[in-house]
C-alpha cells in the first residue's frame, strides 16, 4: 500500500487539502482501503454523503468481502437519503405547492425504502442485530404498510429492552387499521406493564393514545385510570 503524504503545515501554505491529496492518491492507488475510509469520512464531515457513498461504492467493488466497508457504504447511503428528505422538506415548506408536496412524498418514500433495504441486508448478514427490527417497523409505518410493520415488530415484544417501544408502535399501527381493541391491549403493554417498565416518553405517548381511545368508546373508569397514570408520570 502506498502511503499518502500528510499535509502538515497546510494552514501556513497553499498546498492541496487532505481531501484533494486522497482524491489524487486513490486514482493512482485504488487498492488503499484506509484511504477510501479516510476520504469518505472527510466527505461526511463536509456534509457530502453522496460523494462518500460513491467513493465507498468503489471501495466495496475492490474489497467485496470487507464487512466494515460495506457497513460504512450503507451509512453513507442512509445519510444521503435523509439529507435529500430534509432538503425537499425545506423546499416544500417554502413553496407550499402541490409539486413540492409530491416531491416530499417521494423523498419520504425513498427514505423509508432506504432504511428497509439497509436493515434487511444487515439482518440477513447478522440475525443477532434484532434492534434493527424497530427501525424496520418505523420505516414500514412511515410507508403506511401497517400490517407488515406489526409482523416485523412481533419478535421484539418479548424483549425487555425493546418491547415498550415495539408495543407502542404496534398500537399505533393497529389504530390506523381501525383495530381499537387490539391497539388498547398493545398500548397498555407499552404504558402500565409492571414486568417491563418503559421510558417515561414511551409510557406517556401510549397513555395519551389510551386516553383518546377510552374517551371515544365511553370507558369512563379506564379513562380516569389512564389520566391518573399519565399525571403520575408528569
Amino acid at each position: 500500500m502506498t502511503a499518502v503524504p500528510t499535509n502538515e503545515g497546510s494552514e501556513a501554505t497553499a498546498g492541496p487539502t487532505r481531501r484533494q491529496q486522497l482524491e489524487h492518491h486513490l486514482k493512482t492507488c485504488p487498492t488503499d482501503r484506509d484511504g477510501y475510509l479516510e476520504l469518505a469520512s472527510i466527505y461526511r464531515e463536509e456534509n457530502r454523503p453522496l460523494q462518500a457513498a460513491k467513493i465507498l461504492s468503489q471501495a466495496h467493488e475492490t474489497f467485496p468481502d470487507d464487512s466494515s466497508l460495506l457497513w460504512e457504504l450503507e451509512e453513507a447511503q442512509l445519510a444521503r437519503s435523509v439529507q435529500q428528505l430534509v432538503e425537499v422538506r425545506d423546499l416544500a415548506t417554502r413553496l407550499g405547492n402541490s409539486s413540492a408536496d409530491h416531491e416530499l412524498e417521494r423523498a419520504t418514500a425513498d427514505w423509508g425504502n432506504c432504511r428497509l433495504k439497509v436493515c434487511r441486508a444487515r439482518l440477513a448478514r447478522d440475525p443477532s442485530l434484532t434492534y434493527l427490527r424497530m427501525v424496520l417497523g418505523e420505516a414500514l409505518y412511515d410507508l403506511e404498510r401497517y400490517d407488515e410493520a406489526i409482523d416485523e415488530l412481533e419478535p421484539l415484544l418479548d424483549s425487555e429492552t425493546h418491547s415498550p417501544g415495539a408495543y407502542l408502535l404496534t398500537g399505533r399501527c393497529q389504530l390506523l387499521l381501525s383495530q381499537d381493541m387490539a391497539a388498547m391491549k398493545s398500548l397498555r403493554q407499552a404504558s402500565i406493564r409492571r414486568a417491563v417498565i418503559g421510558p417515561a416518553k414511551t409510557r406517556s405517548a401510549a397513555l395519551k393514545l389510551l386516553i383518546e381511545l377510552a374517551d371515544r368508546h365511553g370507558l369512563s373508569a379506564s379513562l380516569q385510570f389512564y389520566q391518573q397514570s399519565l399525571q403520575a408520570i408528569s
